[in-house]
């Protein structure tokens, strides 16, 4: 069953009773994205979620944005060893050294990417004709991990030179900007994103 909350609200059964869960569902997830400095912070936070939950994540993600410049691609695309080693040792984030040498990189192919399509947004919207897919799911078990689509972006994007973009990871991205509705039919942001 969906989760009812105060107020009767129906949201997808997810959100748990966090505060930050809630919010970001209700204010977030699902959201078109268009841009690009919001679509390589999630790039970013989905890489560091690998193995952990998203909730791990969204309770740190002031730190992380504090520790990699407000995700500003064209500075992390800089990052020497001393700004990797000081990054190891910041409690703040997760302290992972190939996640956050892979944030680097990513930067790097990110930028790649932009000058090719002029933004990263043209080129990622573009794998669903620049409008979201809208699933219409009603039980949480319904939802995928992945699709064909997350694979054949996942694949597009290694060929790139991007690193910790599994087609999990891509999917779960394409969820957070609202590439799909991922919301079930029930949850009142289900139709409000329609």
């Amino acid at each position: 069953m969906n989760k009812i909350s105060a107020g009767n609200i129906q949201r997808c059964p997810w959100t748990s009773d966090d505060k930050l869960m809630i919010e970001y569902h209700d204010k977030e997830w699902g959201v078109p994205v268009h841009n690009d400095r919001k679509l390589f912070e999630f790039l970013l936070l989905e890489g560091f979620q690998a193995g952990l939950s998203w909730k791990t994540i969204l309770h740190k993600r002031k730190n992380f944005r504090k520790a990699f410049d407000n995700f500003d691609f064209n500075k992390i695309a800089k990052y020497d060893r001393k700004k990797i080693n000081s990054l190891l040792k910041d409690e703040g984030i997760i302290r992972n050294k190939m996640k956050i040498e892979a944030a680097i990189s990513n930067a790097k192919a990110f930028i790649q990417v932009r000058k090719e399509f002029g933004t990263f947004d043209k080129y990622i919207w573009s794998f669903v004709n620049y409008k979201p897919i809208k699933n219409k799911f009603t039980h949480l078990k319904e939802l995928p991990a992945k699709t064909e689509l997350s694979d054949i972006i996942s694949e597009d994007l290694r060929k790139r030179g991007f690193k910790f973009v599994g087609s999990t990871i891509v999917y779960a991205h394409m969820q957070a900007t609202g590439m799909v509705n991922d919301h079930l039919v029930s949850c009142f942001r289900y139709s409000e994103l329609k």
